[in-house]
């Protein structure tokens, strides 16, 4: 199955100017959302390249006190950890707000992931449905969020999460399932570095549906916001 037809790709020199870019056009769609609907809803991931980007569309004048914000995927680490998501949302993107928006975080106080789908689904369905947008990196291997290549993404499920351990560095996490992935009105997919647009390149020329970046491309159109 080709996937060509659903990506949409905005190609930037800097980090910066990307993160410029994608400040301004998240802001379009929460503030749509907003006036459309009363509220909004955001997925944010984390790691490196959201540390630039997230403090950019905090100072956008938006009424943030009507968005909703939750995470794409967590480590089970307690949120001071400095591999907790959470720490990183809040030190990147809530703190530089005037307006708190609605945080919904991953973690729970359950000792394992698997135990928290039930109470995590409750709390995710809170959120205003589909999301509003969707905003997603991508490891070297293909993964989004915390569904790693050769998982079961089983897509009959009802569950808003699912529990996870990456192959390479075994520890504990919960994603977004791919279903509540999908179920979003905006996807916006950051890329960064020759490696990943390469692969990109090699996905779409050769889609691999064991690949979860594929199988997300395969269910909706994805925007690609990408830099060397």
């Amino acid at each position: 199955m080709s996937t060509n037809h659903l990506i949409e790709r905005h190609v930037f020199n800097d980090l910066s100017s990307l993160s410029e870019a994608l400040a301004k056009s998240a802001a379009i769609t929460l503030r749509t959302a907003i006036t459309q609907h009363g509220q909004a809803s955001l997925v944010v991931p984390g790691g490196r390249t959201p540390t630039v980007y997230l403090p950019r569309l905090a100072q956008m004048n938006l009424p943030w006190q009507h968005v909703f914000v939750t995470l794409s995927d967590e480590r089970w680490v307690e949120s001071t950890s400095e591999q907790s998501n959470e720490r990183l949302v809040r030190e990147h993107f809530l703190q530089h707000m005037q307006q708190q928006p609605r945080f919904i975080p991953l973690k729970t106080k359950h000792a394992h992931p698997d135990q928290a789908v039930a109470d995590l689904n409750t709390h995710l369905s809170r959120l205003p449905l589909p999301f509003s947008l969707i905003i997603l990196g991508m490891g070297e291997d293909g993964h989004i969020a915390s569904l790693f290549p050769g998982m079961t993404l089983d897509m009959n499920s009802a569950n808003l999460c699912q529990p996870a351990t990456p192959p390479a560095a075994p520890s504990l996490r919960i994603s977004l399932s791919l279903r509540a992935l999908i179920n979003s009105s905006r996807i916006i997919l950051v890329i960064t570095g020759k490696e990943k647009r390469q692969l990109v390149d090699q996905l779409i020329a050769s889609p691999d549906p064991a690949i979860p970046f594929v199988q997300l491309m395969q269910s909706r159109s994805v925007e690609l916001f990408e830099m060397d």
